[in-house]
């Protein structure tokens, strides 16, 4: 042991009580924190360099309790996909059918079910589920883009779909000659529709307010009304959907 404490590396493992944790390094990163992977359960304590890394450290040690809360909050991962099963695609329900020929996606029957075939051949193939799953999202979400923008009085920007941990959207304004994007999780689609069109509207309202001040808030709610509960969920329930595909 050092004289002036214990030495930290970068990818180390602690156990605070229970809690495990592992040190990273991320140049990126601009400040100590601490982060909790949706699907595995795993605690980052993340350090913009090595010698910050006995802050991280101890940083997780006093949010002991609140990352234990966290932790406790990872949903089960989902069963594994199977033929007949029904799932929900932006408010739309879709029954799996691995025919074992190209994947297609029909109209809605008389039910109102949706049939996902050739989604893998006797089994689920869930990389195929996933696929079609982006392949609506897009659509979708392109769709809801273009209406806010519109509604703005602004072009809307390309969009491209991500399966970021962290967030759920995120965009780039216009700047210098640098066109505006925007980047939202694909699995906004497995949730309420409500919700990822608020998502959208959030990232749409950025091309105009790069920041989360009275004049963004006031242009969200225009577009979709009180976004309270819509946050909510998120909050409480987005972890969920990253437990699926």
């Amino acid at each position: 042991m050092s004289l002036f404490g214990p030495r930290y590396e970068d990818g180390q493992h602690l156990d605070l009580g229970g809690v495990k944790v592992r040190l990273r390094v991320s140049g990126r990163a601009r400040r100590i924190s601490l982060k909790v992977d949706q699907r595995s359960g795993e605690v980052l304590a993340v350090a913009p360099t090595r010698a910050l890394l006995g802050e991280a450290a101890g940083f997780a040690r006093s949010r002991r309790d609140w990352l234990s809360d966290q932790i406790a909050r990872v949903p089960p991962p989902a069963p594994a996909l199977a033929g007949g099963q029904v799932m929900q695609v932006l408010d739309e329900l879709w029954r799996l059918n691995p025919d074992g020929r190209r994947p297609r996606l029909s109209p809605p029957a008389t039910d109102g079910v949706r049939e996902l075939r050739g989604c893998g051949a006797g089994e689920v193939d869930p990389v195929l589920v996933r696929r079609a799953v982006i392949r609506e999202a897009l659509c979708a979400f392109e769709a809801r883009a273009a209406h806010h923008c519109e509604r703005l009085g602004v072009p809307p920007p390309p969009l491209r779909l991500i399966d970021a941990r962290t967030r759920w959207g995120s965009c780039t304004p216009a700047q210098r000659g640098r066109p505006a994007s925007i980047r939202l999780s694909w699995r906004l689609a497995l949730g309420p529709f409500g919700v990822a069109d608020y998502v959208v509207a959030h990232e749409c309202a950025h091309l105009l307010e790069a920041n989360h001040g009275p004049r963004f808030w006031a242009l969200v709610e225009r577009l979709v009304g009180n976004p309270k509960a819509l946050r909510g969920w998120l909050k409480t329930k987005g972890g969920s959907l990253h437990a699926l595909l």
